[in-house]
């Protein structure tokens, strides 16, 4: 019952990657000026041509990916080079050490700077994974020179653009767990693609998942804070001291496990598990169903007014983290954990009338109004991230 279970779960997976591909190619690809409109309502049509420089790396990666696992299909491959070409021709600053926008127009015109060097990941993530699939030098090239950039501006560099930080550092500093959590995650793709700066993959890896238990992981909260002092000591005395994000937790969770495979490292991947178990014990909403988007460690007041919206991407990433548990350890509980999120996105995220997933729900479930498909933060990256993996698993578990 089992298998034929799976079986059933794996085609729905695959219906649905193909009509969460197919909205971003027919939708949101820009072909007068390159690159990917994110800003889709839930039939596709562009509400704003302001294009998210994040999601043009995002999308770059994700449909590479797609040729890597799926095999090059030509509209594919354009897509992922539409936006990493329109990504070098628009989206560097090259006035500011090749730092990355966060904001550009239709056209590629700048629009915003932001002082956390997401972009930057992004950019490297596609040129890496373009490079992986074509072997063409000049996207390692480019990969290399944005990942040490991001790695130098999260260890002490001043940034080129002269922004300072968001806090005057003479009154508080502090780490955030999205700096260490994604360069794991981009020094994954690198380690993958460039074998040949191997050893310097593995020595930075290493210090991520160092940092993040280290600093981050709280046992004795039941939780993995996302701020907290250099030293790593909790700061409880204001909101964002407190601020928990399950699903960023569930994300770190899966890339640390990634890591424990590749490694072989049995006691970190149930570090792991203990970072998932935390995060979906207090973000799996018990009255209304789905996962809670902020959470205050010590249940007080979030500040964020969206802290009890359900969002596309923590259940993308509770779903691979749930599944991956359950394909290492075999652990009954987390297919059980993997079929209730899948449930919930089926009832209320996926969209059978016109592909993707809605990206915003209100705390009940419906979606927000107007509904929306994508947005400055929301494109071609988490859903078929999510679902590709998914199929990948799947087939692993039906192949014991």
């Amino acid at each position: 019952m089992e298998r034929e279970k799976l079986l059933e779960i794996r085609g729905w997976v695959r219906r649905e990657l193909e009509s969460a591909a197919d909205f971003w190619l027919k939708n949101g690809l820009d072909r007068a000026h390159g690159g990917v409109y994110t800003c889709l309502d839930r039939q596709g049509n562009i509400f704003s041509t302001d294009k998210s420089v994040w999601m043009q790396g995002r999308c770059g990666w994700t449909y590479a990916y797609l040729c890597r696992v799926y095999g090059i299909r030509p509209e594919w491959l354009a897509a992922s080079k539409s936006c990493i070409d329109f990504l070098e021709d628009h989206c560097v600053n090259r006035a500011a050490g090749g730092r990355l926008y966060f904001t550009v127009t239709a056209e590629g015109k700048p629009l915003r700077q932001r002082r956390y060097c997401f972009s930057e990941a992004f950019y490297c993530m596609a040129n890496a994974e373009y490079y992986g699939l074509t072997g063409e030098g000049v996207h390692l090239e480019r990969a290399r020179r944005a990942y040490d950039l991001y790695y130098d501006l999260t260890h002490g560099m001043p940034d080129p653009t002269g922004l300072g930080p968001k806090t005057d550092p003479a009154t508080r500093t502090g780490r955030s767990l999205g700096n260490p959590m994604i360069l794991l995650n981009v020094t994954a793709v690198l380690s993958r693609v460039d074998p040949e700066r191997r050893a310097i993959y593995d020595q930075r890896a290493a210090a991520c998942v160092e940092e993040i238990f280290r600093y981050h992981v709280k046992e004795d909260l039941g939780c993995t804070l996302e701020n907290v002092a250099m030293d790593g000591a909790p700061r409880l005395y204001y909101t964002e001291g407190r601020t928990v994000n399950p699903g960023h937790d569930m994300e770190c969770a899966w890339f640390l496990m990634e890591r424990a495979n590749e490694t072989g490292d049995r006691t970190l991947h149930e570090k792991a598990e203990k970072v998932f178990n935390m995060a979906f014990s207090k973000g799996w909403d018990r009255e209304y169903g789905g996962i809670l988007y902020f959470l205050d460690c010590q249940g007080l007041p979030p500040e964020a007014y969206e802290h009890d919206m359900k969002l596309w991407w923590p259940h993308n990433e509770a779903l691979i983290a749930s599944l991956m548990l359950y394909r290492d350890t075999g652990e009954e509980k987390y297919l059980d954990i993997f079929c209730q999120v899948l449930d919930y996105c089926k009832a209320h995220f996926a969209d059978p009338a016109y592909g993707e997933w809605f990206g915003y729900l209100r705390r009940d479930g419906k979606p927000t109004e107007p509904p929306c498909k994508g947005s400055t933060f929301k494109g071609p990256f988490h859903v078929p991230r999510c679902l590709t993996m998914l199929d990948i698993m799947l087939g692993q578990i039906l192949e014991k």
